[in-house]
């Protein structure tokens, strides 16, 4: 097993919810328990495997945590033992995260309460990347599309919900962007619900217009490709599929804008799941395809999106509150706190395991509720398995070894 990096062990980060009391973090304890080695005690022929995947598995690490403490650091100790280092350093060339990079977080804001992404778990995760080794000279974007259409209010996604999922119920994505400001950092929001009616062209073409592109094609899964297209407040020329636009050599680079996929696991009406995939939908434009984006969810427009676009290169799963029964708007009163959060780089095998065994669980509890639905091994139409094999179908073919077997997956929780 890799050592884990020095940095784990010596960041001690003051965490603040609400006004609440400092949290100092700490390194974990232990090495993360690996869910099917071997254990000690256990008889065997063979020596004990090295913790770690073949090329063929999908590992998922899962935490205990509440937002507020060490979990996220607990979550990059894990990866990095793993040899799957959050940080890209010298000494760990293939780490996700450069110093300089543009790390777009895709959240979940179009609804309130319990329906979006955790705050505490944001500011944690802002927090972390901060703390890069190698001295943070990026920036950070925290985003989503709320549609313009729905949502709590009827009117889409807002980053200053007064209802917040929030420990204090108070802190919105606002604030949290805010208080990184306050002290100097380069930390912004984008809610593309602003602009998500706007078609744009590339910065390429001349047009520094934010709005969204839209293919004129429409793939075989039935969705029209669509992404966002805009300048932050610190100038940063963001296009979603081509990466960082610079001005002044008229060129992209692609490979500095990296997306950390942050959704919260939720029952669906239509689909019976909500999460790494499904969550998605908060990129495209549904209203300039006229909804062909969002109907596409079930016949794999998702995985489509996700190839064609720009994949994420690591999926955080929020279930500090789950919202089992009542799908995206999960109130204060339906949602089931669980105190958990999730990260793989595989968004498909991210989605199965936290559903069979933290989503299913609790939606069983619900008497007439939509556990059976959510079966990721069922295969028909209206079922959860049935689209997420589809969007896996899409992602397989442009080479991703993703999965949904669980027999293919290395679970490692702290």
């Amino acid at each position: 097993m890799r050592k884990i990096g020095l940095f784990v062990f010596v960041l001690m980060l003051a965490f603040a919810a609400c006004g609440g009391n400092d949290a100092e973090i700490m390194p974990p304890a232990e090495a993360p328990a690996v869910v099917g080695a071997p254990q000690e005690n256990e008889a065997t022929d063979v020596e004990a495997p090295e913790i770690a995947a073949t090329p063929a598995q999908s590992i998922i690490f899962v935490e205990d945590s509440d937002g507020l403490d060490d979990g996220v650091l607990r979550l990059l100790a894990a990866m990095e033992a793993h040899d799957q280092p959050f940080f890209q350093t010298e000494s760990s060339p293939h780490g996700l995260i450069a110093a300089d990079d543009v790390v777009l977080l895709q959240i979940n804001v179009q609804w309130a309460e319990r329906g979006g992404t955790n705050t505490d778990l944001i500011a944690r995760v802002i927090e972390v990347i901060l703390a890069h080794p190698g001295g943070f000279t990026g920036e950070i974007i925290i985003a989503d599309n709320g549609q313009a259409q729905f949502g709590s209010a009827g009117r889409g996604g807002d980053l200053d919900w007064s209802q917040p999922n929030s420990a204090c119920r108070g802190q919105s994505t606002l604030d949290v962007i805010r208080n990184f400001q306050a002290d100097g950092f380069r930390v912004t929001g984008v809610l593309w619900d602003e602009f998500t009616t706007v078609r744009v062209a590339e910065f390429s073409e001349g047009d520094y217009t934010d709005g969204f592109i839209v293919e004129d094609e429409i793939r075989h899964t039935g969705l029209e490709i669509s992404y966002p297209k805009f300048t932050t407040e610190f100038g940063t020329h963001v296009s979603f599929r081509a990466g960082i636009w610079d001005s002044e050599t008229a060129t992209y680079d692609h490979d500095r804008l990296k997306v950390i996929n942050m959704p919260v696991l939720k029952s669906h009406m239509l689909f019976q799941q909500t999460g790494a995939v499904k969550g998605y939908m908060g990129v495209v434009s549904d209203r300039l395809t006229q909804r062909r984006s969002h109907n596409s969810v079930g016949t794999g427009g998702m995985g489509t999106l996700m190839v064609y676009t720009r994949m994420p290169v690591l999926n955080i799963m929020d279930m500090i509150w789950v919202g089992p029964d009542r799908g995206p708007a999960s109130s204060y009163a339906s949602a089931v706190e669980v105190n958990m959060i999730a990260a793989s780089t595989d968004p498909v095998a991210l989605d199965v395991w936290t559903t069979v065994h933290v989503l299913i669980p609790e939606a069983e509890q619900i008497p007439g509720g939509r556990a059976a639905a959510m079966n990721p091994t069922l295969n028909e139409p209206g079922t959860f398995g049935h689209w997420l094999r589809l969007s896996l179908n899409e992602m397989l073919a442009a080479g991703y070894e993703f999965t949904m077997d669980e027999d293919e997956m290395l679970v490692v929780r702290g």
